[in-house]
């Protein structure tokens, strides 16, 4: 069975954020991507181009002193939508995180536009990164 085209997308967008490879993230990005981030921590917010969505990436491992990681355990696709089940996980200043979230992207022409998150326990996530 053949994969989707947008599963491999995300896939490939999936295995180059692991990997700290954000130039291969960049290609992936359309320019005016839109990136939603849930809550109300210190990370919350929308960040309306590329530049700020990468500058939410230096913030995440910045706060993390490097340690925030993304493990994968399923992608699904569609013609105009993804959906990534995945378990977050960062250490922060003696404190560990490790939750469940789904997220959500929109794609159209072999690009990321927009993203959304929603994290199992939301509460948590803000607690860790406030």
């Amino acid at each position: 069975m053949t994969s989707h085209p947008n599963e491999d997308l995300l896939r490939r967008g999936s295995t180059a954020y692991a990997a700290g490879d954000m130039d291969t993230i960049n290609e992936l990005f359309a320019d005016d991507v839109v990136w939603h981030v849930a809550g109300r921590s210190a990370i919350a917010g929308d960040y309306t181009s590329k530049d700020q969505v990468f500058g939410f990436f230096a913030k995440l491992q910045e706060l993390s002193d490097g340690t925030a990681q993304i493990e994968v355990h399923d992608l699904l696709a569609n013609d105009e939508h993804g959906v990534v089940l995945a378990v977050e996980s960062a250490t922060r200043s003696g404190r560990s995180y490790s939750g469940d979230t789904t997220h959500v992207f929109h794609l159209r022409d072999g690009k990321v536009t927009e993203f959304w998150d929603a994290h199992t326990d939301q509460y948590a996530a803000d607690e860790f990164w406030s």
